[in-house]
């Protein structure tokens, strides 16, 4: 059995004297394990940090064996990641969201977004908006993805209902008017998300830090409900460092 792929290292552990048990995400092959032989090395090692790329070759005897993994290197960024509480922080934060994942499942679309969140730690705004639609699509992918499709009051679709409000049970949207009466037991719902959820072509950058702030909470409050507590795992302290440093970073 083999394969080609390209990947962004989430981890590595020590396996015996001279080899590393690396874990990547993958394009087309999900998040995937794999021995990489001299992986502690000085060479190897540096390379197999977490949020470099690699470009990978996967061999095992059997399909469901844990295989070997020859290497290649082509953006080693992990350094520059370290350097920043924002980008270390978030990288680490990937991963652990990753690692929500089935393994060998793939989620090309999951692989194309952790390359643009990597892209843009140097800009914490459109960090901290990228980071959060990207718990958005995790959740999704694990099957809990909120509907934004319409107004579960009314019906009206979300282009018409001015959707403001998320039902912490079901997941389903309301409009802005018809929740008020029970916004003491719903979630504020950041219209960038909902616009990014309808696909509108200049959703980008239209997040405001309170916004922000309600979209965190929301992400997390899902997570936590579908995620961390029925499976018995905290959340990533790394979350909480990103948020830390992203409210630092922007003057919050």
């Amino acid at each position: 059995m083999e394969w080609s792929d390209v990947g962004r290292v989430l981890g590595t552990r020590r396996l015996g004297e001279s080899d590393a048990l690396v874990e990547v995400m993958t394009r087309d092959h999900g998040r995937h394990l794999g021995v990489v032989k001299g992986g502690r090395s000085k060479r190897r090692a540096s390379s197999l940090q977490i949020g470099n790329r690699l470009d990978l070759v996967w061999r095992a005897r059997l399909d469901e064996h844990l295989g070997h993994f020859a290497v290649e290197p082509t953006d080693q960024r992990a350094a520059a990641l370290m350097a920043d509480p924002l980008a270390l922080n978030g990288v680490q934060t990937l991963a652990a969201h990753l690692r929500l994942l089935p393994e060998r499942d793939p989620h090309p679309g999951l692989f194309d977004d952790l390359e643009v969140v990597l892209d843009h730690f140097t800009e914490p705004r459109l960090a901290g908006e990228m980071m959060v639609r990207f718990e958005m699509a995790v959740i999704e992918a694990l099957g809990f993805g909120l509907d934004l499709s319409e107004c579960a009051l009314t019906g009206a679709p979300a282009e018409a209902a001015d959707l403001a409000w998320v039902s912490p049970k079901t997941g389903r949207a309301a409009g802005r008017d018809a929740g008020a009466a029970w916004a003491d037991r719903l979630l504020p719902l950041p219209a960038f998300l909902v616009a990014a959820a309808l696909g509108e072509p200049d959703a980008w950058g239209r997040v405001t830090t309170p916004d922000l702030r309600a979209a965190f909470r929301l992400t997390q409050h899902f997570l936590a409900r579908h995620v961390w507590e029925t499976r018995g795992i905290d959340p990533p302290s790394t979350r909480e460092g990103f948020l830390a440093a992203l409210w630092r970073g922007l003057g919050d």
